[in-house]
């Protein structure tokens, strides 16, 4: 399964709670994370901040397995379908470049759509419901 994180889901997986085990469910094989250069880097920007509290270590692990175990891709076309929101759509242009199923988020921006050419839209709990039975 080809999936591509909101930034927000990939951050509060990181830091734990219910969401830990949509990592858990990754490292474990059960779904391919879909990322480009972008979402990467904003991943990277959000994990860093002070307020989260992650040390430099974690950070690093974090990153080092990202970037050995994700799958990059390099979108093709600009999509420009989140207005109100411009940043999203690099998760709309990464999830059609890769042929994911799915994207999981808890952006309204991107909720609203349900789908996209599609590609499913999930809020992570509606994504955790359908990891349990593998």
């Amino acid at each position: 399964m080809r999936v591509v994180l909101d930034t927000n889901i990939f951050v509060s997986a990181i830091l734990g709670g219910k969401l830990s085990i949509i990592l858990d469910e990754w490292r474990a094989g059960q779904f391919t994370l879909l990322v480009s250069e972008p979402i990467v880097r904003e991943y990277l920007d959000v994990i860093s901040r002070p307020k989260f509290k992650i040390v430099a270590s974690e950070i690093a692990t974090i990153t080092e397995y990202l970037l050995k175990t994700a799958e990059f891709v390099t979108p093709m076309e600009t999509i420009a379908v989140i207005e109100a929101d411009p940043s999203d759509n690099k998760f709309l242009e990464a999830a059609l470049t890769g042929n994911a199923i799915y994207i999981v988020s808890g952006d309204h921006h991107l909720l609203q759509l349900h789908s996209f050419r599609d590609i499913k839209i999930l809020a992570a709990h509606d994504f955790i419901t359908l990891l349990k039975p593998l």
